[in-house]
């Protein structure tokens, strides 16, 4: 692999090896599939492979050539991972010592220098019914933190209006690129540019990874004038920087929740504008979510930002497919900003 190699020394020395073997860039790279006892498959530029036993790279999507398959359906000549490699990632991840990230474990995943992110799961602890850590951890989904940066330059003149940021909220699928749409936004508002003056932005991160704090610094370029509350619920986390850090926008990814719904209506009312970004594949969809279809009646968002895949057989996801008025309509009178790749 052509790049990442300070990512590389999270994973199993094993692991790391069929890696950096592999004809990947590292720019390409968006996910590995660590399971114990599972394939060890990896996601890149759109696509999933896995490893033959010899550390051969193949396709994974259709079977084609991985010959049969054992009892639970699994191409029996695919490299599995074993306990020991997910035990040592997690080491390496976790600086030896797990038992500090423990509101990490409690949220199922760790941020880790760079901004990538490790998503896991196992066995939930519980006390009086609520999640207070994770053990017997046995499954690793590892998320590349890839910035684009400029991103969103092409749809900027769209967000503004008298000098004021538009209430905008990007929706796409999973995966789609509406975080790192997102987070270009930010970074834009933030610094300002000719015609832009930038304004002070409050990020509630709670997933980490819009600015992709490690150990309270965001590693992701979030703009010169940006607070981030890590780790925080959403609705919580707005409220805090509010009351706090006297924001002019405020940030979120994947609202969804009537409280989330609530949170975004106050901030609004207090006088900030709100990003956010929702899993969607159209408008109509947004309109029928019972937590979000109110904010649409009461036309709070100004902006509606569709991304997508650009045509039915391509490949090439981020595409902003449309943008939109608070009405729903396309917007009118203006050279569109094209479909450039986000």
């Amino acid at each position: 692999m052509r790049g990442g190699e300070e990512f590389l020394k999270i994973l199993a020395g094993s692991l790391r090896g069929l890696i950096k073997e592999a004809p990947f860039s590292f720019e390409g790279l968006q996910e590995l599939k660590l399971r114990t006892e599972r394939p060890f498959l990896c996601r890149y530029e759109g696509r999933e492979y896995g490893f033959l036993e010899t550390g051969e790279l193949v396709r994974t999507e259709t079977g084609d050539s991985l010959g049969s398959c054992d009892r639970r359906g699994i191409p029996a000549r695919l490299r599995r991972v074993s306990a020991g490699e997910v035990k040592e990632t997690l080491e390496y991840a976790g600086s030896y010592s797990l038992y500090a990230y423990e509101e990490e474990l409690r949220q199922g995943f760790l941020t880790v220098r760079g901004g990538h992110r490790i998503g896991l799961a196992g066995k939930a602890v519980l006390e009086e019914g609520r999640i207070r850590s994770l053990k017997q951890i046995s499954f690793l989904n590892i998320r590349l933190a890839h910035q684009v940066k400029g991103c969103a330059e092409k749809i900027l003149p769209y967000l503004y209006e008298g000098g004021r940021v538009f209430h905008t909220l990007v929706i796409s699928p999973p995966g789609f690129g509406k975080t790192t749409l997102l987070r270009d936004m930010i970074r834009l508002i933030s610094d300002g540019g000719p015609g832009y003056t930038g304004v002070t932005v409050g990020v509630a991160d709670e997933r980490s990874e819009l600015a992709a704090c490690y150990q309270g610094i965001p590693q992701n370029d979030v703009g010169s004038r940006t607070d981030v509350l890590d780790a925080c619920p959403k609705a919580q986390g707005l409220f805090m920087l509010i009351r706090s850090m006297s924001p002019r926008v405020v940030a979120a990814d994947e609202i969804g929740s009537e409280e989330d719904a609530l949170a975004l209506r106050q901030a609004a009312s207090c006088g900030c504008s709100v990003l956010a970004t929702v899993h969607g594949a159209s408008l109509e969809e947004i309109r029928g979510k019972p937590s979000l279809g109110s904010l649409f009646q009461e036309g709070l968002f100004e902006r509606y930002i569709l991304l997508g895949r650009e045509g039915t057989g391509g490949r090439q996801v981020g595409q902003v497919l449309g943008i939109f008025g608070r009405d729903g309509r396309p917007l009118s009178g203006r050279k569109g900003p094209g479909n450039g790749k986000t």
